[in-house]
């Protein structure tokens, strides 16, 4: 239900789900406690999925003896549901509510979770990438329903501040889900390496036959038990009293219209490209900490997967620092700032190699903390019910993950490039694409600051 934020009495404002008058300069309501601690567990839902599923792409790779390219289609397939599914879950939202966005997406996640136990028995990598597909179709009814539900729990003052908040619970499932990664994934596998398994499957297939189905099992398993908890979720969802949340401005109604309204609005439009390169550069870096560990340093898997849980770590403590200074700085500048500084980090990883490039690339984390956050809060400002239908477009963007880790997993498969006298690694020069995406959001974020400026000035 769509209600002023001060206009009504506490009591009623308290009964209708909605923040008191005295309550609204809070960053979460106290109406809001309860809903918001419930919806920020989303948050680590999908950070485990996202970051369990990362170190697959290496995994995929050996096991199933494919090219670089052909196991980053792990990652098209797993944004690829974002971006298919964006839209019908705003359109679902839109109709039904938060809270049934919410269940549908639970229920989707853990269908697609379960269904790496046929995948498993199949033996079958188009198997594997259809629960991907399945389980993100899910991701992106939770990820449209609970960032706009996020923002519209209080004042539109604290909504920026609000979302980083809850964003910060993220990383916390996503470092869980990459200890498990490495811990009960990687760890477990054979080890034996790609010559071994060629070797293996032209002398013996029937033995090949049997590792592969080892190794897969290995990989399923933790998806199933991931299942069994977001059944959990959804029992625990379907029980609890939601809110509706708050509207920062009535927009008119019918689709139709909003979708026009958005399709004029210069800082929205410019949101979704910016989210879209920020994730592409996002998921770029972190899936191929991996293959940079293995193939510029001669590193294990699962040793190279510790530098991506301290890309986590660094991510983790920079998200609350940059939520601090948000209360000093203005959020486009600082998102400039942070995509330069990414973009200088990456031409280390470029051209130092070796470990000091693997530092600058684990350093990266730092500068992304803050993005996609303040980016979809920056995009959403003032939209009022239009964002419900604005968000869908900010969580297709996340289909930048999809397009991107092949691109850059193809240049991999390539030969090495000439600079100036010597050869610069196809692996190293790879990492162009990100460089190159972080100088987008650059822009962005500096365009929305001189924007804001030149208003502030104006008096607006």
């Amino acid at each position: 239900m769509t209600v002023a934020l001060v206009t009504q009495a506490d009591s009623a404002a308290t009964a209708a789900g909605t923040a008191p008058a005295a309550d609204v300069s809070r960053v979460v309501p106290g109406v809001y406690v309860a809903p918001f601690v419930l919806v920020t567990t989303l948050f680590a839902l999908w950070g485990f999925a996202n970051d369990i599923t990362n170190p697959m792409v290496n995994a995929f790779k050996d096991v199933l003896l494919i090219s670089n390219f052909e196991s980053s289609l792990v990652q098209a397939a797993f944004y690829g549901g974002y971006c298919v599914m964006a839209i019908p879950a705003a359109l679902f939202i839109h109709r039904y509510g938060y809270k049934s966005g919410v269940l549908m997406g639970l229920g989707l996640y853990a269908l697609g979770c379960l269904l790496f136990l046929p995948a498993g028995q199949l033996v079958q990598f188009w198997a594997f990438l259809a629960a991907y597909f399945v389980m993100t179709s899910g991701l992106a009814f939770l990820e449209t329903t609970a960032n706009p539900y996020i923002l519209a729990m209080g004042s539109p003052e604290t909504a920026s501040r609000r979302l980083n908040f809850a964003q910060a619970f993220n990383p916390v499932g996503s470092l869980m889900g990459m200890f498990v990664a490495r811990n009960l994934i990687l760890q477990q596998l054979d080890p034996a390496d790609t010559s071994t398994r060629q070797a293996l499957a032209q002398s013996d297939t029937a033995a090949f036959a049997a590792l592969q189905q080892s190794d897969l099992s290995v990989i399923s398993g933790p998806y199933l038990v991931l299942g069994l908890v977001v059944l959990a979720a959804l029992v625990a969802f379907t029980l609890a009293r939601l809110p509706e949340g708050e509207s920062f401005s009535t927009g008119e109604a019918g689709i139709g219209k909003t979708f026009s309204r958005l399709s004029v609005n210069a800082r929205y439009l410019g949101g979704v490209v910016a989210q879209a390169f920020y994730v592409g550069a996002q998921i770029m870096c972190w899936t191929f900490i991996i293959q940079y560990g293995v193939s510029e340093l001669g590193l294990e898997p699962e040793k190279a997967q510790t530098y991506n849980i301290v890309a986590m770590v660094t991510f983790v403590v920079s998200r609350g620092v940059c939520t601090y200074l948000l209360k000093f700085f203005d959020p486009g500048s600082l998102l400039g700032l942070l995509a330069v500084v990414g973009a200088t980090l990456l031409v280390g990883t470029i051209t130092l190699g070796g470990y000091p490039g693997l530092y600058c690339l684990v350093a990266v984390s730092a500068c992304m903390s803050l993005m996609f956050p303040t980016i979809y809060g920056i995009a959403l400002e003032g939209l009022g019910d239009d964002a419900k239908l604005a968000s869908a477009g900010l969580i297709c963007a996340i289909g930048g993950g999809c397009i991107m880790p092949p691109l850059q997993a193809s240049i991999m498969d390539g030969n090495a490039w000439a600079l100036g006298g010597g050869e610069l690694s196809a692996m190293r020069a790879s990492f162009v694409l990100p460089l190159g995406c972080f100088l987008v959001v650059a822009i962005y974020g500096f365009a929305v600051y001189l924007a804001d400026h030149r208003n502030r000035q104006r008096g607006y």
